[in-house]
Protein backbone atom coordinates (compact mmCIF):
# COMPACT_ATOMS: atom_id res chain seq x y z
CA UNK A 1 0.00 0.00 0.00
CA UNK A 2 2.78 2.46 0.94
CA UNK A 3 4.46 2.09 -2.45
CA UNK A 4 1.20 2.54 -4.33
CA UNK A 5 0.38 5.74 -2.46
CA UNK A 6 3.85 7.13 -3.16
CA UNK A 7 3.38 6.28 -6.81
CA UNK A 8 0.25 8.42 -6.94
CA UNK A 9 2.35 11.54 -6.63
CA UNK A 10 4.70 10.41 -9.38
CA UNK A 11 1.96 9.61 -11.85
CA UNK A 12 0.19 12.89 -11.16
CA UNK A 13 3.09 14.45 -13.06
CA UNK A 14 2.52 12.16 -16.05
CA UNK A 15 -1.23 12.10 -16.38
CA UNK A 16 -3.04 14.83 -18.30
CA UNK A 17 -5.52 15.13 -15.44
CA UNK A 18 -3.77 14.87 -12.09
CA UNK A 19 -6.96 13.64 -10.45
CA UNK A 20 -7.47 10.70 -12.81
CA UNK A 21 -5.45 8.20 -10.79
CA UNK A 22 -7.15 9.22 -7.55
CA UNK A 23 -10.52 8.79 -9.24
CA UNK A 24 -9.39 5.38 -10.50
CA UNK A 25 -8.56 4.37 -6.91
CA UNK A 26 -11.89 5.74 -5.62
CA UNK A 27 -14.02 3.95 -8.19
CA UNK A 28 -12.10 0.75 -8.88
CA UNK A 29 -9.69 0.27 -5.98
CA UNK A 30 -6.01 -0.44 -5.52
CA UNK A 31 -5.96 -3.31 -8.01
CA UNK A 32 -6.90 -0.96 -10.84
CA UNK A 33 -4.24 1.53 -9.76
CA UNK A 34 -1.59 -1.21 -9.72
CA UNK A 35 -2.63 -2.25 -13.22
CA UNK A 36 -2.29 1.33 -14.43
CA UNK A 37 1.14 1.67 -12.86
CA UNK A 38 2.24 -1.60 -14.52
CA UNK A 39 0.96 -0.22 -17.81
CA UNK A 40 2.93 3.01 -17.39
CA UNK A 41 6.15 1.10 -16.67
CA UNK A 42 5.93 -0.32 -20.19
CA UNK A 43 5.89 3.11 -21.79
CA UNK A 44 8.99 4.89 -23.03
CA UNK A 45 7.33 8.15 -21.98
CA UNK A 46 7.47 7.14 -18.32
CA UNK A 47 11.16 6.25 -18.49
CA UNK A 48 12.00 9.43 -20.43
CA UNK A 49 10.40 11.33 -17.55
CA UNK A 50 12.14 9.19 -14.91
CA UNK A 51 15.60 9.64 -16.46
CA UNK A 52 15.28 13.31 -17.41
CA UNK A 53 17.24 14.66 -14.44
CA UNK A 54 19.41 11.62 -13.71
CA UNK A 55 23.11 11.29 -14.44
CA UNK A 56 23.29 8.10 -16.50
CA UNK A 57 26.62 8.83 -18.19
CA UNK A 58 27.99 5.40 -17.26
CA UNK A 59 24.68 3.49 -17.14
CA UNK A 60 21.57 3.15 -15.00
CA UNK A 61 22.14 1.83 -11.48
CA UNK A 62 19.61 1.13 -8.74
CA UNK A 63 21.74 -1.17 -6.58
CA UNK A 64 25.29 -1.31 -7.98
CA UNK A 65 27.26 1.46 -6.31
CA UNK A 66 30.82 1.14 -7.64
CA UNK A 67 31.59 1.24 -11.36
CA UNK A 68 35.20 0.71 -12.46
CA UNK A 69 35.91 1.79 -16.02
CA UNK A 70 39.14 0.66 -17.67
CA UNK A 71 39.94 2.46 -20.91
CA UNK A 72 42.47 0.33 -22.74
CA UNK A 73 43.84 2.89 -25.19
CA UNK A 74 44.64 5.26 -22.31
CA UNK A 75 45.83 2.44 -20.01
CA UNK A 76 43.72 3.94 -17.27
CA UNK A 77 41.15 2.82 -14.69
CA UNK A 78 38.64 5.09 -12.94
CA UNK A 79 36.23 4.34 -10.11
CA UNK A 80 32.83 6.01 -9.85
CA UNK A 81 30.33 6.05 -6.98
CA UNK A 82 26.86 5.89 -8.56
CA UNK A 83 25.07 6.78 -5.33
CA UNK A 84 27.02 9.94 -4.52
CA UNK A 85 27.84 10.80 -8.14
CA UNK A 86 31.57 11.08 -7.54
CA UNK A 87 34.77 9.90 -9.14
CA UNK A 88 36.65 8.18 -6.31
CA UNK A 89 39.82 6.93 -7.95
CA UNK A 90 42.02 7.20 -11.04
CA UNK A 91 45.17 5.24 -11.89
CA UNK A 92 47.33 4.21 -14.80
CA UNK A 93 47.36 0.46 -15.48
CA UNK A 94 49.16 -2.27 -17.40
CA UNK A 95 46.96 -4.29 -19.76
CA UNK A 96 47.36 -7.18 -22.18
CA UNK A 97 50.26 -7.10 -24.62
CA UNK A 98 48.03 -7.52 -27.70
CA UNK A 99 45.35 -5.06 -28.83
CA UNK A 100 41.68 -5.85 -29.37
CA UNK A 101 39.05 -7.95 -27.61
CA UNK A 102 40.02 -11.26 -26.03
CA UNK A 103 38.83 -14.21 -28.11
CA UNK A 104 40.83 -17.26 -27.05
CA UNK A 105 43.06 -18.36 -24.21
CA UNK A 106 46.63 -17.23 -24.63
CA UNK A 107 45.97 -14.38 -27.09
CA UNK A 108 47.43 -11.87 -24.57
CA UNK A 109 44.40 -9.58 -24.88
CA UNK A 110 42.35 -7.86 -22.17
CA UNK A 111 38.65 -8.51 -22.83
CA UNK A 112 35.99 -5.92 -23.64
CA UNK A 113 32.71 -5.98 -21.74
CA UNK A 114 31.16 -5.71 -18.28
CA UNK A 115 32.28 -8.08 -15.53
CA UNK A 116 31.46 -8.94 -11.95
CA UNK A 117 34.17 -8.89 -9.30
CA UNK A 118 33.88 -12.40 -7.92
CA UNK A 119 36.51 -12.62 -5.20
CA UNK A 120 39.23 -10.76 -3.31
CA UNK A 121 42.36 -12.86 -2.80
CA UNK A 122 45.52 -12.09 -0.82
CA UNK A 123 47.20 -15.50 -0.63
CA UNK A 124 48.80 -15.31 -4.06
CA UNK A 125 52.22 -15.47 -5.66
CA UNK A 126 54.34 -12.36 -4.96
CA UNK A 127 54.27 -11.69 -8.73
CA UNK A 128 50.69 -10.34 -8.34
CA UNK A 129 51.50 -7.92 -5.53
CA UNK A 130 49.49 -7.62 -2.29
CA UNK A 131 46.10 -8.71 -3.62
CA UNK A 132 43.95 -9.48 -6.63
CA UNK A 133 40.32 -8.94 -7.53
CA UNK A 134 39.06 -11.75 -9.75
CA UNK A 135 36.48 -11.29 -12.51
CA UNK A 136 33.92 -13.60 -14.09
CA UNK A 137 35.52 -13.64 -17.53
CA UNK A 138 34.37 -15.50 -19.56
CA UNK A 139 30.83 -14.48 -18.67
CA UNK A 140 27.66 -15.92 -20.16
CA UNK A 141 27.75 -13.64 -23.19
CA UNK A 142 31.44 -14.40 -23.81
CA UNK A 143 30.69 -18.11 -23.73
CA UNK A 144 27.80 -17.67 -26.17
CA UNK A 145 30.33 -16.03 -28.52
CA UNK A 146 32.71 -18.97 -28.20
CA UNK A 147 35.35 -17.02 -26.27
CA UNK A 148 37.81 -18.95 -24.11
CA UNK A 149 40.37 -18.21 -21.43
CA UNK A 150 40.28 -17.60 -17.69
CA UNK A 151 41.97 -15.80 -14.81
CA UNK A 152 41.36 -12.18 -15.81
CA UNK A 153 42.18 -10.26 -12.63
CA UNK A 154 42.84 -6.78 -11.36
CA UNK A 155 46.08 -7.17 -9.42
CA UNK A 156 49.27 -5.52 -8.19
CA UNK A 157 52.91 -5.75 -9.28
CA UNK A 158 55.74 -8.09 -8.20
CA UNK A 159 57.46 -7.46 -4.87
CA UNK A 160 60.75 -9.12 -5.78
CA UNK A 161 61.37 -8.79 -9.49
CA UNK A 162 61.10 -6.52 -12.49
CA UNK A 163 58.27 -7.06 -14.89
CA UNK A 164 57.26 -6.08 -18.42
CA UNK A 165 54.98 -3.09 -18.95
CA UNK A 166 52.13 -5.33 -20.14
CA UNK A 167 50.20 -8.37 -18.90
CA UNK A 168 48.83 -11.56 -20.42
CA UNK A 169 45.33 -10.08 -20.30
CA UNK A 170 44.85 -8.89 -16.70
CA UNK A 171 44.70 -5.31 -15.46
CA UNK A 172 47.67 -4.49 -13.22
CA UNK A 173 48.20 -1.46 -10.96
CA UNK A 174 51.02 -0.22 -8.78
CA UNK A 175 50.77 -1.87 -5.36
CA UNK A 176 49.81 1.29 -3.49
CA UNK A 177 47.10 1.90 -6.08
CA UNK A 178 45.55 -1.59 -5.91
CA UNK A 179 45.51 -1.27 -2.12
CA UNK A 180 43.74 2.10 -2.36
CA UNK A 181 41.23 0.79 -4.89
CA UNK A 182 40.51 -2.22 -2.69
CA UNK A 183 39.69 0.05 0.25
CA UNK A 184 37.25 2.16 -1.76
CA UNK A 185 34.94 -0.57 -3.08
CA UNK A 186 32.61 -3.29 -1.93
CA UNK A 187 33.22 -6.12 -4.40
CA UNK A 188 29.67 -7.44 -3.92
CA UNK A 189 28.33 -4.12 -5.15
CA UNK A 190 30.74 -3.38 -8.01
CA UNK A 191 31.08 -3.83 -11.74
CA UNK A 192 34.09 -3.57 -14.06
CA UNK A 193 33.51 -2.11 -17.53
CA UNK A 194 36.40 -2.47 -20.00
CA UNK A 195 36.38 -0.40 -23.21
CA UNK A 196 38.87 -0.14 -26.07
CA UNK A 197 38.52 3.63 -26.38
CA UNK A 198 36.73 6.33 -24.40
CA UNK A 199 33.42 4.92 -23.17
CA UNK A 200 30.65 6.79 -24.94
CA UNK A 201 28.10 8.51 -22.74
CA UNK A 202 25.09 6.21 -22.42
CA UNK A 203 22.06 7.50 -24.29
CA UNK A 204 18.98 8.21 -22.18
CA UNK A 205 16.91 7.27 -25.21
CA UNK A 206 18.53 3.82 -25.32
CA UNK A 207 18.04 3.37 -21.58
CA UNK A 208 14.35 4.28 -21.90
CA UNK A 209 14.01 1.68 -24.65
CA UNK A 210 15.72 -0.96 -22.52
CA UNK A 211 13.75 -0.26 -19.34
CA UNK A 212 10.32 0.02 -20.96
CA UNK A 213 11.02 -3.10 -23.05
CA UNK A 214 12.04 -5.11 -19.98
CA UNK A 215 8.61 -4.43 -18.48
CA UNK A 216 6.86 -5.27 -21.76
CA UNK A 217 8.82 -8.54 -21.81
CA UNK A 218 7.84 -9.18 -18.18
CA UNK A 219 4.14 -8.67 -18.89
CA UNK A 220 4.21 -10.97 -21.92
CA UNK A 221 5.83 -13.56 -19.64
CA UNK A 222 3.38 -12.94 -16.81
CA UNK A 223 0.26 -13.19 -19.00
CA UNK A 224 1.44 -16.15 -21.13
CA UNK A 225 1.60 -14.16 -24.37
CA UNK A 226 4.05 -16.51 -26.07
CA UNK A 227 4.44 -14.72 -29.42
CA UNK A 228 5.12 -11.33 -27.85
CA UNK A 229 7.46 -12.89 -25.29
CA UNK A 230 9.53 -14.71 -27.91
CA UNK A 231 9.69 -11.59 -30.10
CA UNK A 232 12.19 -10.16 -27.60
CA UNK A 233 14.72 -12.95 -28.26
CA UNK A 234 17.51 -12.91 -30.84
CA UNK A 235 17.97 -15.76 -33.29
CA UNK A 236 21.45 -16.27 -31.81
CA UNK A 237 20.10 -16.39 -28.23
CA UNK A 238 21.65 -18.74 -25.68
CA UNK A 239 20.32 -19.61 -22.21
CA UNK A 240 22.71 -20.21 -19.32
CA UNK A 241 21.83 -23.93 -19.43
CA UNK A 242 23.00 -24.10 -23.04
CA UNK A 243 19.57 -23.94 -24.73
CA UNK A 244 19.62 -22.26 -28.12
CA UNK A 245 16.64 -20.42 -29.56
CA UNK A 246 14.65 -23.31 -31.11
CA UNK A 247 14.97 -25.53 -28.05
CA UNK A 248 14.12 -22.54 -25.84
CA UNK A 249 10.97 -21.79 -27.89
CA UNK A 250 9.73 -25.37 -27.51
CA UNK A 251 10.37 -25.31 -23.77
CA UNK A 252 8.58 -21.98 -23.28
CA UNK A 253 5.61 -23.07 -25.41
CA UNK A 254 5.14 -26.06 -23.11
CA UNK A 255 5.29 -23.81 -20.02
CA UNK A 256 3.01 -21.11 -21.42
CA UNK A 257 0.41 -23.67 -22.52
CA UNK A 258 -0.25 -24.38 -18.83
CA UNK A 259 -1.78 -20.89 -18.58
CA UNK A 260 -0.57 -20.61 -15.00
CA UNK A 261 -1.16 -17.47 -13.01
CA UNK A 262 2.23 -15.84 -12.42
CA UNK A 263 3.52 -13.13 -10.15
CA UNK A 264 6.74 -11.54 -11.46
CA UNK A 265 8.46 -8.63 -9.78
CA UNK A 266 11.68 -6.89 -10.87
CA UNK A 267 13.59 -4.48 -8.64
CA UNK A 268 17.16 -3.24 -8.06
CA UNK A 269 17.53 -2.88 -11.82
CA UNK A 270 20.93 -2.05 -13.30
CA UNK A 271 21.57 -1.38 -17.00
CA UNK A 272 25.30 -1.49 -17.74
CA UNK A 273 26.90 -0.55 -21.08
CA UNK A 274 28.72 -3.47 -22.69
CA UNK A 275 31.68 -2.34 -24.85
CA UNK A 276 32.36 -4.59 -27.83
CA UNK A 277 34.15 -4.70 -31.17
CA UNK A 278 30.98 -5.61 -33.11
CA UNK A 279 29.71 -2.03 -33.45
CA UNK A 280 26.57 -2.97 -31.51
CA UNK A 281 24.68 -1.20 -28.72
CA UNK A 282 24.98 -3.92 -26.11
CA UNK A 283 23.88 -3.79 -22.47
CA UNK A 284 24.11 -6.06 -19.47
CA UNK A 285 20.94 -5.95 -17.34
CA UNK A 286 21.07 -7.39 -13.84
CA UNK A 287 18.18 -7.17 -11.39
CA UNK A 288 16.43 -8.93 -8.55
CA UNK A 289 13.49 -11.12 -9.50
CA UNK A 290 10.62 -12.61 -7.53
CA UNK A 291 8.75 -15.23 -9.56
CA UNK A 292 5.82 -17.23 -8.17
CA UNK A 293 3.31 -19.75 -9.47
CA UNK A 294 1.32 -22.36 -7.58
CA UNK A 295 4.01 -24.97 -8.23
CA UNK A 296 7.23 -22.94 -8.32
CA UNK A 297 8.94 -20.02 -6.59
CA UNK A 298 12.21 -18.25 -7.42
CA UNK A 299 13.85 -15.31 -5.67
CA UNK A 300 17.25 -14.31 -7.00
CA UNK A 301 19.15 -12.54 -9.77
CA UNK A 302 17.96 -12.22 -13.35
CA UNK A 303 20.69 -11.51 -15.89
CA UNK A 304 20.17 -10.43 -19.50
CA UNK A 305 22.63 -9.50 -22.22
CA UNK A 306 20.79 -7.60 -24.94
CA UNK A 307 21.19 -5.40 -27.98
CA UNK A 308 19.26 -2.22 -28.80
CA UNK A 309 18.49 -2.01 -32.50
CA UNK A 310 15.72 -0.24 -34.41
CA UNK A 311 14.27 1.06 -31.11
CA UNK A 312 13.73 -2.45 -29.77
CA UNK A 313 15.68 -4.87 -27.60
CA UNK A 314 16.93 -8.26 -28.68
CA UNK A 315 17.93 -10.63 -25.87
CA UNK A 316 21.18 -12.43 -26.69
CA UNK A 317 21.80 -14.39 -23.48
CA UNK A 318 19.94 -14.96 -20.20
CA UNK A 319 20.30 -16.61 -16.83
Amino acid sequence: MKYVILSLFLFNSLWANSLDIIELYRTQGISAVEQEIAKQLKTKRYWDYNLANKDVTNGYYESIQYVMICQKDMKDIKLYDTKNKKQLFDSSVFIGKANGDKKVEGDLKTPLGAYNITKRITKIDQFYGPLALTTNYPNLYDKSQGKTGHGIWIHGLPFKEERDDYTEGCIALDNDKITTLDKKINIKNSVLVISENKLEEVSKNDLSIVLSSVFKWRDAWKYNDLNTYLSFYDQDFQKANGQRIEEFKKFKKKIFNRQEHKSIRFYNINVIPYPNDLNKKLFKVIMDEEYKTKRYKFVGKKLLYLEVKNNHISILAES
